[in-house]
């Protein structure tokens, strides 16, 4: 990198360290490189284009008011796969990686009995979880639903650009009683990272606040579990017996949500931690 280059860096990341952004200078250099296309500052040339400076400078301002950087860039990474991101449709978070994990277990457990697991992915977002699944666990037959079609939308693409077989993605609503009801007692694996927040626990980041879409955000009722509701109850329709159960949530719903999974008649009910070591996930099986 440049001295030049180097110098504009610094004064990018220090700009958006001074407007609150948590990750400064990890963003200043990604939009530097997002301006030079290139995948990193490492492979920058040594005489930046004429443009550079212009663009750089108004991606900087984006950023500074707040923008999501995956909006701006258009992707981001989770676990193996490089998805799109476009703004209507809920940005995956790393956290959500420990949930992905814990189904894609589930679908190799499957996999050592000799049988090909069937795996559904309910509010599937940009589909992270569902194309996850898919690329780490070949044999999986992979099934996302989302009442977003932008977001169905962009799961497609998302697995036609790494995805190696056929996905059934569609636009459905987990509190419908007949969504899926051609699967039901045949599913291996069901995961989902739902709407969850409650109405009055508005999010203090304004990438999430201002940019998400609320309908990927609240989870309807008091306590914003109506969506998670209705996703328990779809997995124990849905779910074979020995079917793997897996839902993200936040952490104050851990116990709640282990009182709900419970009542369905799930068994085998426990909550698991994120990245950073908070209960932020149940797993469960059918009976």
């Amino acid at each position: 990198m440049t001295p030049e280059l180097r110098a504009m860096v610094r004064g990018a990341s220090e700009i958006l360290d001074e407007a609150g952004v948590p990750s400064a200078e990890h963003d200043a250099r990604a939009l530097a490189a997002y301006a030079l296309a290139v995948p990193h500052l490492a492979y920058a040339p040594s005489e930046l284009p004429d443009d550079f400076r212009a663009e750089f400078a108004e991606l900087v301002d984006r950023r500074r008011r707040r923008e999501p950087l995956q909006h701006i860039v258009g992707h981001t990474v989770f676990r193996h796969v490089t998805l799109r991101v476009e703004p209507g449709v809920f940005v995956p978070r790393p956290e959500t990686e420990v949930v992905a994990q814990h189904a894609i277990d589930a679908a190799v457990a499957v996999v050592a009995t000799g049988r090909d697991p069937l795996v559904v992915d309910l509010c599937c977002g940009a589909g992270g979880i569902a194309v996850s699944v898919d690329v780490e666990v070949r044999a999986s037959a992979v099934v996302a639903v989302d009442a977003s079609p932008e977001a169905v939308a962009l799961t497609r693409h998302n697995h036609g650009a790494v995805g190696s077989s056929p996905l059934r993605a569609e636009v459905g609503d987990v509190r419908d009683p007949a969504l899926l009801a051609d699967l039901d007692g045949t599913v291996d694996v069901l995961v989902s990272n739902p709407p969850y927040i409650p109405p009055d626990a508005v999010p203090t980041e304004p990438e999430v606040r201002d940019f998400d879409p609320d309908l990927a955000l609240y989870g309807g009722g008091l306590d914003g579990l109506e969506v998670p509701r209705a996703v328990v109850l779809a997995a124990r329709r849905l779910l074979r017996s020995g079917g793997v159960f897996v839902m993200e949530h936040a952490e104050v719903q851990a116990e709640a949500v282990r009182e709900i999974t419970a009542a369905a008649g799930f068994v085998e009910v426990s909550s698991f931690e994120d990245l950073t070591h908070r209960p932020r996930g149940v797993r469960a099986v059918a009976p």
